[in-house]
Protein backbone atom coordinates (compact mmCIF):
# COMPACT_ATOMS: atom_id res chain seq x y z
CA UNK A 1 0.00 0.00 0.00
CA UNK A 2 1.43 3.34 -0.91
CA UNK A 3 2.25 5.77 1.75
CA UNK A 4 -0.46 8.15 2.58
CA UNK A 5 1.12 11.81 3.40
CA UNK A 6 -1.08 13.23 6.45
CA UNK A 7 -0.53 17.01 7.21
CA UNK A 8 0.75 18.35 10.53
CA UNK A 9 -2.21 20.62 11.80
CA UNK A 10 -1.83 22.99 14.55
CA UNK A 11 -4.80 23.51 17.16
CA UNK A 12 -5.12 27.47 16.82
CA UNK A 13 -7.59 29.13 14.48
CA UNK A 14 -6.61 31.83 11.80
CA UNK A 15 -3.26 31.97 14.37
CA UNK A 16 -5.18 32.97 17.35
CA UNK A 17 -5.23 30.30 20.61
CA UNK A 18 -9.01 29.90 21.54
CA UNK A 19 -10.52 28.80 24.88
CA UNK A 20 -13.87 27.39 25.92
CA UNK A 21 -16.96 29.72 26.11
CA UNK A 22 -19.42 28.30 28.39
CA UNK A 23 -22.53 29.93 29.13
CA UNK A 24 -23.50 31.69 32.60
CA UNK A 25 -24.77 29.33 34.76
CA UNK A 26 -25.14 26.59 32.71
CA UNK A 27 -25.65 22.90 33.75
CA UNK A 28 -25.49 19.62 31.83
CA UNK A 29 -29.33 18.32 31.21
CA UNK A 30 -30.73 15.21 33.40
CA UNK A 31 -28.81 12.25 32.11
CA UNK A 32 -32.67 10.95 32.56
CA UNK A 33 -33.44 13.05 30.05
CA UNK A 34 -33.16 12.98 26.73
CA UNK A 35 -31.04 15.66 25.08
CA UNK A 36 -32.10 17.41 22.24
CA UNK A 37 -29.34 18.71 19.96
CA UNK A 38 -29.86 21.35 17.06
CA UNK A 39 -27.63 21.12 13.76
CA UNK A 40 -27.90 24.46 12.13
CA UNK A 41 -26.53 23.46 8.28
CA UNK A 42 -26.09 26.36 6.16
CA UNK A 43 -26.77 24.26 2.68
CA UNK A 44 -27.47 20.65 1.14
CA UNK A 45 -26.40 21.95 -2.27
CA UNK A 46 -22.80 20.93 -2.03
CA UNK A 47 -22.00 17.78 -2.11
CA UNK A 48 -19.74 17.83 0.77
CA UNK A 49 -22.08 19.74 2.54
CA UNK A 50 -24.66 15.93 2.06
CA UNK A 51 -21.73 14.15 3.51
CA UNK A 52 -21.67 16.45 5.98
CA UNK A 53 -25.51 15.58 7.17
CA UNK A 54 -24.68 11.66 6.71
CA UNK A 55 -21.68 11.64 9.41
CA UNK A 56 -24.05 13.46 11.80
CA UNK A 57 -27.09 11.43 11.00
CA UNK A 58 -25.24 7.77 11.24
CA UNK A 59 -23.20 9.01 14.60
CA UNK A 60 -26.77 10.27 15.54
CA UNK A 61 -27.70 6.18 16.10
CA UNK A 62 -25.21 5.76 17.93
CA UNK A 63 -26.36 8.09 20.49
CA UNK A 64 -29.74 6.92 21.59
CA UNK A 65 -30.00 9.83 24.19
CA UNK A 66 -30.50 11.90 22.04
CA UNK A 67 -32.84 13.48 19.74
CA UNK A 68 -30.88 15.43 16.63
CA UNK A 69 -32.86 18.17 14.90
CA UNK A 70 -31.34 19.18 12.04
CA UNK A 71 -32.29 22.53 9.57
CA UNK A 72 -30.99 23.37 6.10
CA UNK A 73 -30.29 27.16 5.57
CA UNK A 74 -30.62 26.71 1.75
CA UNK A 75 -27.04 28.94 1.42
CA UNK A 76 -28.93 31.93 2.48
CA UNK A 77 -27.58 33.48 5.63
CA UNK A 78 -31.01 34.89 6.66
CA UNK A 79 -32.70 31.70 6.01
CA UNK A 80 -30.14 29.86 8.40
CA UNK A 81 -30.04 32.80 11.08
CA UNK A 82 -34.03 32.14 11.11
CA UNK A 83 -33.45 28.37 11.35
CA UNK A 84 -30.65 29.08 14.42
CA UNK A 85 -33.50 31.76 16.13
CA UNK A 86 -36.15 28.41 15.80
CA UNK A 87 -33.52 26.26 17.55
CA UNK A 88 -33.52 28.57 20.47
CA UNK A 89 -36.60 28.90 20.74
CA UNK A 90 -36.97 25.04 21.41
CA UNK A 91 -34.64 25.36 24.23
CA UNK A 92 -31.83 22.55 22.79
CA UNK A 93 -29.21 21.55 24.74
CA UNK A 94 -26.49 21.96 22.39
CA UNK A 95 -26.30 24.20 19.33
CA UNK A 96 -24.41 22.76 16.00
CA UNK A 97 -23.70 25.59 13.71
CA UNK A 98 -21.95 25.13 10.37
CA UNK A 99 -22.10 29.03 9.18
CA UNK A 100 -22.71 30.22 5.51
CA UNK A 101 -20.82 33.10 6.35
CA UNK A 102 -18.92 34.47 9.41
CA UNK A 103 -20.04 37.70 10.46
CA UNK A 104 -23.55 36.70 9.21
CA UNK A 105 -23.97 34.23 11.91
CA UNK A 106 -22.21 36.09 14.62
CA UNK A 107 -25.04 37.64 16.13
CA UNK A 108 -27.70 34.41 16.33
CA UNK A 109 -24.73 32.36 18.27
CA UNK A 110 -24.35 35.10 20.41
CA UNK A 111 -27.84 35.07 21.11
CA UNK A 112 -27.72 31.02 21.86
CA UNK A 113 -24.87 32.08 24.35
CA UNK A 114 -26.88 34.57 25.94
CA UNK A 115 -30.08 31.59 25.98
CA UNK A 116 -27.86 30.05 28.26
CA UNK A 117 -27.51 27.34 24.62
CA UNK A 118 -23.75 26.45 24.46
CA UNK A 119 -22.38 26.60 20.72
CA UNK A 120 -20.08 24.08 18.78
CA UNK A 121 -18.79 25.79 15.92
CA UNK A 122 -18.02 23.60 12.87
CA UNK A 123 -15.69 23.86 9.96
CA UNK A 124 -16.16 27.91 9.30
CA UNK A 125 -15.59 30.07 12.28
CA UNK A 126 -17.95 33.03 13.94
CA UNK A 127 -16.63 36.59 14.55
CA UNK A 128 -16.42 35.88 18.70
CA UNK A 129 -14.49 33.98 20.69
CA UNK A 130 -17.79 33.09 22.81
CA UNK A 131 -18.05 30.06 21.74
CA UNK A 132 -17.44 26.76 23.34
CA UNK A 133 -15.73 24.64 20.82
CA UNK A 134 -14.86 24.58 17.45
CA UNK A 135 -14.13 21.90 15.09
CA UNK A 136 -12.49 22.02 11.89
CA UNK A 137 -9.85 21.49 9.63
CA UNK A 138 -6.78 23.45 9.41
CA UNK A 139 -7.42 25.68 6.28
CA UNK A 140 -3.77 27.68 6.52
CA UNK A 141 -1.95 24.29 6.80
CA UNK A 142 -4.05 22.68 3.85
CA UNK A 143 -3.61 26.04 1.17
CA UNK A 144 0.00 26.20 2.74
CA UNK A 145 0.21 22.27 1.58
CA UNK A 146 -1.28 23.15 -1.81
CA UNK A 147 0.78 26.11 -2.62
CA UNK A 148 4.14 24.01 -1.69
CA UNK A 149 2.63 21.07 -3.95
CA UNK A 150 1.71 23.71 -6.74
CA UNK A 151 5.31 25.32 -6.99
CA UNK A 152 6.86 21.58 -7.23
CA UNK A 153 4.49 21.05 -10.13
CA UNK A 154 5.21 24.42 -11.96
CA UNK A 155 9.47 23.43 -11.51
CA UNK A 156 10.31 23.52 -7.82
CA UNK A 157 11.35 26.32 -5.35
CA UNK A 158 13.54 28.78 -7.07
CA UNK A 159 12.26 27.43 -10.94
CA UNK A 160 8.52 27.64 -10.94
CA UNK A 161 6.93 29.69 -13.36
CA UNK A 162 3.13 29.20 -14.73
CA UNK A 163 -0.09 31.40 -15.17
CA UNK A 164 -2.40 30.46 -12.05
CA UNK A 165 -5.71 30.63 -11.80
CA UNK A 166 -7.35 30.92 -8.40
CA UNK A 167 -11.04 30.11 -7.83
CA UNK A 168 -12.20 31.18 -4.65
CA UNK A 169 -15.02 30.08 -2.27
CA UNK A 170 -16.84 32.10 -0.58
CA UNK A 171 -15.57 35.54 0.45
CA UNK A 172 -17.17 36.09 3.59
CA UNK A 173 -16.08 32.85 4.64
CA UNK A 174 -13.01 32.44 7.00
CA UNK A 175 -12.09 29.29 4.94
CA UNK A 176 -11.97 30.60 1.63
CA UNK A 177 -9.41 33.15 3.18
CA UNK A 178 -7.12 30.76 4.94
CA UNK A 179 -6.87 28.49 1.84
CA UNK A 180 -6.12 31.52 -0.15
CA UNK A 181 -2.94 32.90 2.52
CA UNK A 182 -1.77 29.50 2.64
CA UNK A 183 -1.37 28.45 -0.40
CA UNK A 184 -0.02 32.41 -1.62
CA UNK A 185 2.78 31.58 1.40
CA UNK A 186 4.49 29.42 -1.04
CA UNK A 187 3.62 30.73 -4.52
CA UNK A 188 4.43 34.59 -3.77
CA UNK A 189 8.03 33.81 -3.62
CA UNK A 190 8.19 32.44 -6.48
CA UNK A 191 8.59 34.95 -9.32
CA UNK A 192 8.26 33.17 -12.30
CA UNK A 193 4.45 32.67 -11.03
CA UNK A 194 1.75 34.77 -12.15
CA UNK A 195 -1.65 35.19 -10.75
CA UNK A 196 -4.25 35.49 -13.77
CA UNK A 197 -7.24 36.45 -11.35
CA UNK A 198 -8.14 38.91 -8.58
CA UNK A 199 -10.65 37.15 -6.39
CA UNK A 200 -13.14 35.49 -8.22
CA UNK A 201 -15.19 33.95 -6.18
CA UNK A 202 -17.12 30.37 -7.16
CA UNK A 203 -19.54 29.96 -4.11
CA UNK A 204 -18.18 26.77 -3.42
CA UNK A 205 -20.00 26.04 -6.86
CA UNK A 206 -19.23 23.83 -10.21
CA UNK A 207 -21.50 25.66 -12.34
CA UNK A 208 -20.02 29.01 -10.78
CA UNK A 209 -16.62 27.89 -11.31
CA UNK A 210 -16.87 26.30 -14.90
CA UNK A 211 -18.30 30.30 -15.75
CA UNK A 212 -14.88 31.60 -14.05
CA UNK A 213 -12.80 29.45 -15.93
CA UNK A 214 -14.81 29.97 -19.36
CA UNK A 215 -13.30 33.62 -18.90
CA UNK A 216 -10.35 32.69 -17.94
CA UNK A 217 -9.40 30.62 -20.67
CA UNK A 218 -11.14 33.20 -23.17
CA UNK A 219 -9.08 36.10 -21.94
CA UNK A 220 -5.59 34.32 -21.53
CA UNK A 221 -3.56 31.93 -24.14
CA UNK A 222 -2.08 30.24 -21.80
CA UNK A 223 -2.92 28.90 -18.38
CA UNK A 224 -0.43 26.47 -16.39
CA UNK A 225 -2.41 25.62 -13.36
CA UNK A 226 -5.76 25.68 -11.46
CA UNK A 227 -6.41 26.08 -7.70
CA UNK A 228 -10.18 26.13 -6.67
CA UNK A 229 -10.65 25.95 -3.26
CA UNK A 230 -12.98 22.29 -3.20
CA UNK A 231 -13.16 20.01 -5.74
CA UNK A 232 -16.71 20.79 -7.58
CA UNK A 233 -15.00 23.93 -8.38
CA UNK A 234 -12.13 22.84 -9.56
CA UNK A 235 -13.74 19.70 -11.49
CA UNK A 236 -16.12 22.78 -12.97
CA UNK A 237 -12.81 24.66 -14.26
CA UNK A 238 -11.58 21.13 -15.67
CA UNK A 239 -14.69 21.23 -17.57
CA UNK A 240 -14.62 24.14 -19.26
CA UNK A 241 -11.41 23.69 -19.85
CA UNK A 242 -12.12 20.46 -21.43
CA UNK A 243 -15.34 22.31 -23.84
CA UNK A 244 -12.22 24.53 -24.62
CA UNK A 245 -10.27 21.50 -25.76
CA UNK A 246 -7.46 22.70 -23.35
CA UNK A 247 -8.05 20.36 -20.65
CA UNK A 248 -4.63 18.67 -22.19
CA UNK A 249 -2.44 22.27 -21.74
CA UNK A 250 -3.19 22.67 -17.82
CA UNK A 251 -1.08 20.92 -15.84
CA UNK A 252 -2.35 20.65 -12.90
CA UNK A 253 -6.07 21.22 -11.33
CA UNK A 254 -6.19 20.86 -7.58
CA UNK A 255 -9.40 20.45 -5.43
CA UNK A 256 -10.08 20.22 -1.76
CA UNK A 257 -12.49 17.92 0.10
CA UNK A 258 -11.74 14.49 -1.32
CA UNK A 259 -14.87 12.49 -0.94
CA UNK A 260 -14.40 9.18 -3.12
CA UNK A 261 -17.43 9.56 -5.13
CA UNK A 262 -15.87 12.79 -6.30
CA UNK A 263 -12.67 14.13 -5.50
CA UNK A 264 -10.59 10.80 -5.79
CA UNK A 265 -12.42 9.48 -8.49
CA UNK A 266 -11.61 12.62 -10.52
CA UNK A 267 -7.90 12.41 -9.38
CA UNK A 268 -7.62 8.51 -10.23
CA UNK A 269 -9.03 9.29 -13.58
CA UNK A 270 -6.80 12.01 -14.19
CA UNK A 271 -9.03 14.88 -14.29
CA UNK A 272 -7.85 16.64 -11.39
CA UNK A 273 -4.21 16.27 -10.42
CA UNK A 274 -4.56 15.92 -6.66
CA UNK A 275 -6.93 16.77 -4.36
CA UNK A 276 -6.79 17.10 -0.23
CA UNK A 277 -9.48 14.31 1.83
CA UNK A 278 -11.05 16.94 4.21
CA UNK A 279 -13.50 15.31 6.44
CA UNK A 280 -16.85 16.42 7.30
CA UNK A 281 -16.65 17.35 11.02
CA UNK A 282 -20.19 15.80 11.96
CA UNK A 283 -19.52 13.08 13.43
CA UNK A 284 -17.27 14.53 15.93
CA UNK A 285 -19.62 17.41 16.49
CA UNK A 286 -22.24 15.22 18.03
CA UNK A 287 -19.87 13.15 19.85
CA UNK A 288 -18.14 16.21 21.51
CA UNK A 289 -21.62 17.68 22.25
CA UNK A 290 -22.64 14.37 24.23
CA UNK A 291 -19.54 14.59 25.86
CA UNK A 292 -20.54 18.18 27.24
CA UNK A 293 -23.89 17.26 28.19
CA UNK A 294 -22.68 14.63 29.79
CA UNK A 295 -20.73 17.12 32.55
CA UNK A 296 -17.04 15.78 30.68
CA UNK A 297 -15.03 19.12 29.59
CA UNK A 298 -14.26 20.03 26.37
CA UNK A 299 -10.94 21.06 24.32
CA UNK A 300 -11.34 24.48 22.92
CA UNK A 301 -10.37 23.59 19.40
CA UNK A 302 -10.09 20.18 17.59
CA UNK A 303 -8.65 20.35 14.42
CA UNK A 304 -8.94 17.62 12.16
CA UNK A 305 -6.50 15.41 10.04
CA UNK A 306 -6.29 15.80 6.12
CA UNK A 307 -4.19 13.87 3.82
CA UNK A 308 -2.97 14.82 0.13
CA UNK A 309 -4.06 12.55 -2.30
CA UNK A 310 -2.56 12.03 -5.88
CA UNK A 311 -2.89 9.12 -8.24
CA UNK A 312 -0.45 7.16 -6.05
CA UNK A 313 -3.42 6.91 -3.58
CA UNK A 314 -5.79 7.60 -4.97
CA UNK A 315 -6.89 3.78 -6.02
CA UNK A 316 -6.15 2.49 -2.38
CA UNK A 317 -9.26 4.88 -1.21
CA UNK A 318 -11.33 4.08 -3.33
CA UNK A 319 -10.55 0.00 -3.05
CA UNK A 320 -11.57 0.75 1.06
CA UNK A 321 -14.93 2.54 -0.21
CA UNK A 322 -15.70 -0.11 -3.01
CA UNK A 323 -15.38 2.14 -5.75
CA UNK A 324 -12.54 0.56 -7.45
Amino acid sequence: MKRREFLKLSTTIAGAAMTVYMPANWTPARAAAKWKVGFSQCTTLEPWRVQFNKDIQAEAKNQPDVDLVITDGQDKTEKQVADCENLIVQQVNVLLISPKESAGLTGVVEKAIDAKIPVIVLDRNVDTKRITQFIGGDNVAIGRAAGEYAVKLLGGPGKAAGNVVEIWGGMGTQPAHDRHDGFHAFTDKEPGIKNLLNNQSGDWKQDKAYNIMTTALRNNEKIDLVYGHNDPMAYGAYLAAKDAGRDKDIKFILGIDGLPDEGVTWVSKGQLTATFLYATPGAEGLRQAVKLLKGEKLQPVITLPTMLITKDNAPDILKKNGLL
